[in-house]
């Protein structure tokens, strides 16, 4: 099934791992009461779905879960004749949808000039967090970049999304700045090592220490550091990175078509929920722009 999710449907490396596990984790439940996947019935996923709210676990990851489960099941009754989807009426879990906790330009001026220096280091870096605002890209699209995904001269750069799908990505002087540094004598060149460990490290745009690509847990590393220096704490990820690079283009009258496909959305009402914003911005926005607002009885 998982083949299928990806060749068939596109799905990204994160989300078949994501479901590896919670399968997994169902095999392992149904082994416990020696039930064979062919045996379920509706009754034994209720009592599945009873057993995942029990251990605590998230309404997201939750739903993530059932997903997977449902999945499975209507998988094998599209493919072997004579199979019954249990799952068919499984009703998945509503999930609250909570506003990004997006920082303020201020916060986000801070945070941007955190790096000091022109190391090596300093330059990849600086890279890392001028890009994921300036572009709102996830982490794992920033960390898969090639050089070859870069054009600075038009400032754009391609970044390949969930399911692999491919979109362009302006970017903005500052971020294009911080890469003519990095990819310069005195940056991504001082890292390269005599030989290349592994074969696609040689076109990352972002490589460690040892000269291979960097991964996801280090950038977020990265992101996490210079956060803690000027004193955002745990409340900076690189989710709120992309948060903000959205929430402040809306703030600034981008329109809502534009931000879903810089961010890379395949529905726009994942991107309606940056417009979610508060009361007295709605009305200091409402006052400076409608005609009557401010008209004296």
């Amino acid at each position: 099934m998982l083949t299928w999710l990806r060749v068939e449907r596109g799905r990204s490396v994160n989300t078949l791992n994501a479901y590896r596990l919670d399968l997994r984790a169902y095999v392992a439940w149904l082994d416990e009461r020696s039930l064979t996947i062919a045996e379920v019935t509706e009754a034994d996923l209720t009592g599945y779905v009873a057993h995942l709210k029990a251990s605590g676990r998230a309404a997201s990851s939750l739903k993530r879960s059932l997903v997977a489960v449902r999945g499975l099941h209507r998988f094998l009754a599209t493919e072997t004749e004579g199979v019954v989807d249990p799952a068919a009426e499984l009703e998945m879990p509503k999930v609250p949808r909570g506003l990004p906790k997006a920082l303020t330009e201020a916060e986000v001026e801070r945070l941007l000039d955190a790096v000091v220096g022109g190391d090596p280091l300093a330059r990849r870096d600086r890279v890392i967090l001028e890009v994921l605002y300036g572009t709102g890209l996830r982490i794992s699209e920033l960390v898969g970049l090639s050089l070859a995904d870069l054009d600075l001269d038009a400032g754009l750069l391609r970044a390949f999304g969930k399911g692999s799908k491919e979109r362009i990505v302006p970017l903005g002087s500052p971020a294009i700045r911080a890469l003519v540094a990095w990819l310069g004598p005195g940056g991504r060149p001082n890292l390269e090592p005599d030989r290349w460990a592994r074969r696609g490290d040689a076109e990352a745009l972002l490589l460690n220490t040892r000269g291979g690509r960097l991964s996801r847990q280090g950038a977020w590393i990265v992101v996490h550091r210079a956060g803690q220096r000027v004193g955002l704490g745990d409340r900076l990820s690189p989710h709120v990175l992309r948060h903000s690079c959205a929430t402040h283009m809306l703030d600034h009258g981008a329109d809502i078509r534009t931000v879903q496909e810089l961010l890379g959305h395949a529905s726009i009402s994942t991107t309606q929920v940056y417009t979610l914003v508060s009361t007295d911005r709605l009305l200091s926005v409402y006052r400076a722009a409608h005609p009557r607002a401010t008209v004296q009885p």
